[in-house]
């Protein structure tokens, strides 16, 4: 689903390990990558960026993406961005892709989900930054 898809014939079976995470393409006797599917920084920059209005600021020395001076992701590390989304989208984000996805805890407050860029695909993350900035919007559409 949002990891590398293996096809392997019968006498590869049971030697399957390090085959994961290679590039899309890539062929060793009947195991064929037949996908890689992942997120860069840099797209997910561009994702986020491309809801409207976004703005890219400064948040504690990382970026943070924002709509009405209101965070809805922050780009944590090259792998990792905090999607901030409201308890429920954060326990289904989880709950749908569990490898790429965790909760992030502010306090006692669940704040965010973790995502992982490199094992989830680029519409589940756009679906996810569309939630979180329709939220943020809303929020300041109402006040």
């Amino acid at each position: 689903m949002r990891f590398p898809v293996l096809r392997l014939g019968p006498e590869e079976q049971a030697d399957r390990e390090g085959r994961e995470g290679l590039p899309a393409g890539f062929e060793h006797g009947t195991c064929q990558i037949l996908a890689v599917v992942a997120v860069t920084s840099d797209e997910a920059r561009v994702v986020a960026l491309s809801m409207p209005e976004a703005v890219e600021q400064d948040h504690h020395g990382r970026p943070s993406f924002r709509v009405g001076g209101k965070i809805f992701a922050t780009l944590w590390s090259d792998d990792r961005m905090n999607v901030m989304l409201d308890e429920g989208g954060i326990l289904t984000a989880v709950e749908s892709a569990s490898d790429g996805c965790e909760q992030v805890w502010w306090g006692r407050r669940l704040a965010a989900v973790g995502v992982t860029l490199s094992r989830v695909d680029p519409e589940f993350l756009r679906e996810l930054l569309s939630d979180a900035w329709e939220e943020k919007a809303s929020r300041r559409l109402n006040q």
